[in-house]
This record gives C-alpha cells, sequence and structure tokens, in this order.
C-alpha cells in the first residue's frame, strides 16, 4: 500500500493529465456527431483487422489436421482406384464385381495416421521417426505411405514414437511393378539425388516406356497393391548386363514429408507365417 501511494503521489501531476485528456475525448467524441462517426469508424476497421488476424491464426493452427485428413483420404482413394483397376481389367458377367472389390479396397488394412517429428534426406542412411508408435498400435515391418505415395517400412519401435525406413536408405528394398505392363523388379536408393531411385532385376524382355508409373507389385506382405511410388525417367543396363535398371522419379517429396499413414493387412500374420514355413 504504501509504495502505491509513493507511485501516485510521484506522477500525480501525469495521472491528472492523462485523467482530464481522457475525460476531453469522451466529451469530444460523444457530443459531436462528426468526431463520433470518425471514432466508430475507425474503431470497426480496427476491429474487423484484428478479427481477420485471429480468424487467419485459428485457420492456421487448423492446417494440422486439414492435411492429416486429406493424407488419409489420398490413401483411401489410391487404393479404391486399384481395386477399381482390377476390376475393370477383369470385368466379365458380374456386374457387381466392381462393387464388390470396391467395398473391399480398403476394408483389408488397418491404416494409422502419423506425424513426422524428426527426418533427413542429406545423408548416406536416411531414418525417419513419427510421433506414434506400439502403444497406438504400430509394430515393426508395417508400410509407410503418405497422400502422395509410398515413404518407407517401420523399423522399430517404442511406446510413443517409431523409427521409419524410407525410400532414401540403401538399406530399403521394396518390391514394385510397372502399372501398364506388370513387369516387376525392387526399389532401391544409391544415395545422391533424393527426388530419385532405381527399379533393379527388371527383366529384359520387359516392356516399359519413360513416363510408364511405378507402383507397389504387392507381392510382400508391406505394402498393398497399386500405391504410387513415381515414373519410369530413364534406363540403363544392369551392372551384369543380364537386366534393365529403371531410373524413377519419386511422386513423395521426402523434403517436405509432414502427415503420413501406416498401413498393414488384416491378415498379414497368417500371411507371413504361412511363408516362412516354407523351406527351400
Amino acid at each position: 500500500m504504501r509504495n502505491l501511494l509513493d507511485f501516485l503521489l510521484k506522477y500525480n501531476y501525469f495521472l491528472l493529465f492523462v485523467l482530464l485528456e481522457v475525460i476531453c475525448f469522451i466529451l469530444l467524441f460523444r457530443f459531436n456527431s462528426y468526431q463520433g462517426s470518425v471514432f466508430f469508424t475507425s474503431a470497426n476497421a480496427v476491429a474487423g483487422k484484428v478479427c481477420e488476424l485471429s480468424s487467419g491464426i485459428a485457420r492456421y493452427w487448423g492446417l494440422e489436421e486439414v492435411n492429416r485428413r486429406l493424407t488419409a483420404r489420398n490413401v483411401e482413394l489410391e487404393l479404391e482406384v486399384e481395386a477399381l483397376r482390377r476390376a475393370v481389367d477383369g470385368y466379365a458377367q458380374d456386374s457387381t464385381v466392381a462393387r464388390h472389390l470396391l467395398d473391399r479396397a480398403y476394408d483389408n488394412y488397418h491404416v494409422y495416421p502419423a506425424r513426422v517429428v524428426n527426418n533427413s534426406i542429406a545423408r548416406l542412411n536416411n531414418y525417419m521417426t513419427l510421433d506414434k508408435g506400439s502403444d497406438d498400435g504400430i509394430r515393426p515391418e508395417m508400410g509407410v505411405v503418405c497422400g502422395n505415395g509410398v515413404v518407407g517400412i517401420i523399423y522399430m519401435t517404442g511406446p510413443h514414437h517409431s523409427i521409419v525406413l524410407p525410400v532414401l536408405n540403401p538399406k530399403s528394398s521394396i518390391s514394385c511393378k510397372i502399372r501398364r505392363t506388370e513387369y516387376f523388379g525392387f526399389l532401391k536408393w544409391e544415395g545422391g539425388n533424393p527426388q530419385y531411385a532405381y527399379v533393379k532385376d527388371m527383366p529384359r524382355h520387359s516392356e516399359f516406356m519413360l513416363g510408364d508409373t511405378i507402383v507397389t507389385s504387392g507381392h510382400s506382405a508391406v505394402f498393398p497393391e497399386g500405391i504410387p511410388v513415381g515414373t519410369v525417367d530413364d534406363m540403363v543396363d544392369s551392372h551384369d548386363g543380364l537386366s534393365y535398371l529403371l531410373r524413377v522419379k519419386l511422386f513423395t517429396d521426402f523434403a517436405r514429408l509432414t502427415d503420413v499413414m501406416v498401413i498393414t493387412s488384416v491378415r498379414k500374420e497368417e500371411r507371413t507365417s504361412l511363408e516362412d514355413r516354407v523351406e527351400f
């Protein structure tokens, strides 16, 4: 209380001046129509700018949820398109087959949304960290995709985070194929430009052309068939001359990756268990 009194005594003239100024402004704007209209017009303009700024901030913070929904929807649409493509290719007498495949396009898969919290693209062995782990249902050997295409495979998990082995890692090997002709090989990254990878072991008799779309083959239990990978950008002979090496421009922009989806087949465990029992 004593400090407050000392403050008032010290600045009493200044505080009196401020009080008189406030009273003057109130009298000016209240009892003079012109000045009052100017004041209220300016006040409305300022209030509008403040509301616009507040709305912009709210929309910005809402983009995270929008991006997550768009990523999930894009993944669903990719599976749906692939199912419809197979239905058209094999269309015969049954007119309900297309609808049946569409209904089952993503019913056979569990999809978990996640967000990239750490990422690298300039190293030789790149890794990626997601904000979801074993407590969220994420397990090793699950596929990771985004709205544009393939991202990688879950390598290890903790309770709340997981590590992804992305396409941009030489240890990654993903079975893929040419969508148009069905010839398949394995997607590998050999370092350098993060926008390109290579499809190896493409047979010499395979048919392809520049611009052909590369998609996942569905030959492994990690990714469903038809997830986009990229387009054929160039072709050279393999080192042994027995196959082709296709350079692929990747659809996924790893430098801007934020929202992803972890995907796994409902029947994955059954398939892998059966395949592990086969002895060669």
